[in-house]
């Protein structure tokens, strides 16, 4: 017997109205969504098929695929304590200088903290995380402690990449070791942090990260934020090693901050350099700072996503955890302004899963995707994008893990 259940009413959208041959909205249908071992099994349209299944009413929420925060650090930050703003500083080093005392004042709250970002995260429909966690001579393993057992608290609720960061500087602190640790106590990818600005050695810096990631066969997601023709010298450091390495496919650059340094018949000559190597980019969209050319980088086949990265912590008093927010903003800077590019927006929070493709076919939801699901309040995704809409609830394999139906 069926252990399913049926969603019903739900609200999907099915086509691109066009009105004057502009796309000035989508068409959307009810449908009805049965639920099995976590997956969508059925979708039925009209009227309920006979069933003796139990039934949730969505009420005609709209239904979009949940959201994905690739790039955040759950393990250092004030959220859900007392309120501290930010000290002003001159350089990077001035900041990581704070951590020597910083990290360890944090880390008996430190699971407490990362547990209460964690169902920040959750409310907005974020299901999976990316979360970059301190390896330092200062609290060693033990923000990584805190942060296995605060995404083991969330079992089941959401899924979890914890990248094994030295923020100090892989080589400027001497974290191989440790790194190497942490990748088998849990940790998935291999970090890093600006070879020339902090470890002053592109080329071994680089070369070291590689090693770790070869000899624990993972992935690697590196801070880049050094500027101009600086950092694009060692993107192109990067390809060749991820190259050599047989590493296509499994490199991340977080920030890659001199993307918007540089014209953009530069950027674009970069881009297809990483898109051959698979190198993916993920983005904070900052509004401080010249943005990188996402919609560019997506044209020529970069994999962009997006990330909060740091929520009221001693980089920045800033950041809400919602990554419908990060898409809006997105839409609002590159002036995606029609249903079509916003709902497209969506994909750079969703691993580039929207209802819709770019000519208006039907994408999501298809039979046998996972039923990971955000229940909203609007009529398109378009809108969700450009309102920021409100999230009902937030559905992991299949059930609902935050808010009600």
């Amino acid at each position: 017997m069926s252990t399913g259940y049926w969603i019903t009413n739900v609200r999907l959208e099915s086509g691109y109205r066009k009105e004057n041959d502009k796309i000035v909205a989508t068409e959307t249908q009810v449908a009805h969504l049965l639920i099995e071992d976590g997956k969508i099994a059925q979708i039925a349209y009209g009227a309920l098929p006979q069933t003796e299944l139990a039934k949730q009413d969505a009420a005609g929420l709209l239904a979009l695929p949940s959201f994905r925060d690739m790039h955040i650090h759950i393990d250092k930050t004030y959220y859900g304590g007392p309120w501290k703003a930010v000290t002003p500083i001159k350089t990077i080093l001035d900041r990581l200088s704070e951590e020597a005392t910083l990290m360890t004042q944090l880390l008996p709250t430190a699971q407490e903290r990362a547990e209460k970002m964690l169902a920040l995260l959750l409310s907005s429909g974020t299901t999976h995380v990316r979360s970059h966690c301190n390896i330092d001579p200062y609290i060693g393993l033990k923000n990584l402690e805190a942060t296995l057992a605060a995404i083991e608290t969330f079992k089941g609720k959401l899924s979890c990449e914890i990248v094994a960061f030295p923020q100090q500087g892989l080589l400027r602190s001497n974290q191989v070791e440790n790194i190497r640790e942490a990748l088998k106590m849990g940790a998935t990818y291999v970090g890093g942090v600006d070879p020339a600005n902090v470890d002053q050695n592109i080329e071994k810096s680089l070369s070291t990260v590689f090693e770790l990631a070869v000899e624990a066969d993972a992935p690697i997601d590196l801070h880049l934020h050094d500027p101009d023709y600086l950092g694009i010298f060692t993107f192109k450091r990067l390809a060749k090693m991820t190259e050599d390495a047989g590493w296509k496919g499994r490199v991340t650059i977080s920030h890659a901050n001199s993307l918007g340094d540089i014209s953009l018949a530069e950027a674009a000559e970069v881009a297809e350099m990483l898109a051959e190597q698979g190198i993916s980019i993920t983005s904070t969209v900052p509004v401080i700072k010249p943005t990188i050319p996402i919609p560019l980088l997506h044209e020529k086949g970069v994999s962009v996503s997006l990330g909060d990265d740091s929520i009221t912590d001693h980089w920045s008093p800033f950041g809400q955890g919602d990554s419908l927010e990060k898409a809006g903003r997105l839409a609002e800077r590159f002036r995606m302004q029609d249903e079509r590019s916003l709902s497209q927006a969506l994909g750079f929070i969703t691993g580039h899963k929207t209802p819709l493709d770019k000519e208006g076919n039907r994408q999501w939801p298809n039979v046998g995707d996972d039923a990971d699901i955000v229940f909203l309040h609007a009529a398109s995704a378009g809108e969700a994008v450009a309102r920021r809409s409100k999230r009902q609830a937030v559905m992991f394999k299949g059930k609902v893990v935050h808010g009600s139906l």
